[in-house]
C-alpha cells in the first residue's frame, strides 16, 4: 500500500520464487552457524526460494566469508548472498578485529558488485547469547535477502 500522494513507492517483496541465493557461512561456532543456516534455509524456502536455487558454501571463519561472498558474486549466478556465522566475545582484541573486518568485508561486496549481500554474522558477547539470537537473525537474513534482490529488480524495471 502506498503511503504518500503521487509519489512512486517501491515495497517490500518477500516473494523468493524464482531468486537464486548463495550462502556463505562459517564453521567457527558451528553450533551457532548451523542453527543461523537452519533459520535462512527455512524462511528461504518458506518465501518460494527452491532448494536446487541455493547454494551453501562452507568457510573456516568470519574473516574468509567476504572472499567467498565476491567470487561467488562475480559469477553473476546469483540474484542475493548471505553470509551466516558468529563472532563470540573472547578475552583478548580479537573478537574487535573479526567483528568489524568481517562486516566491513560483506558491505564492501556488496557495494563492489551490486550484488545485495545480507549479513547474518552474529556478534555477541556470550555464547548463550549468540544461540537465542540465531533462529531469528537467520530467518531475518533470508528476508533481506529476498527483499533486497527484488527491489533491485524493482529499480531496474523502474528506471527503464
Amino acid at each position: 500500500m502506498a503511503r504518500y500522494d503521487n509519489i512512486l513507492e517501491l515495497e517490500a517483496e518477500l516473494n523468493g520464487t524464482g531468486l537464486r541465493v548463495g550462502i556463505v557461512m562459517s564453521r567457527f561456532n558451528i553450533d551457532v552457524s548451523e542453527g543461523l543456516l537452519g533459520a535462512c534455509t527455512a524462511e528461504l524456502t518458506k518465501c518460494g526460494v527452491q532448494e536446487s536455487a541455493m547454494l551453501l558454501v562452507t568457510v573456516p571463519g568470519a574473516l574468509e566469508i567476504p572472499l567467498v561472498l565476491q567470487k561467488m558474486a562475480l559469477t553473476d549466478q546469483f540474484d542475493a548472498l548471505i553470509a551466516l556465522g558468529a563472532v563470540i566475545r573472547g578475552d583478548t582484541y580479537h573478537f574487535e578485529v573479526v567483528a568489524n573486518e568481517s562486516a566491513n568485508g560483506v558491505a564492501a561486496v556488496q557495494l563492489d558488485t551490486g550484488i545485495p549481500v545480507a549479513n547474518g554474522i552474529l556478534t555477541t558477547q556470550t555464547d548463550d547469547e549468540a544461540l537465542a539470537r540465531m533462529g531469528r537473525k537467520g530467518a531475518e537474513a533470508a528476508q533481506v535477502a529476498i527483499e533486497m534482490a527484488n527491489l533491485l529488480r524493482q529499480l531496474d524495471e523502474v528506471s527503464q
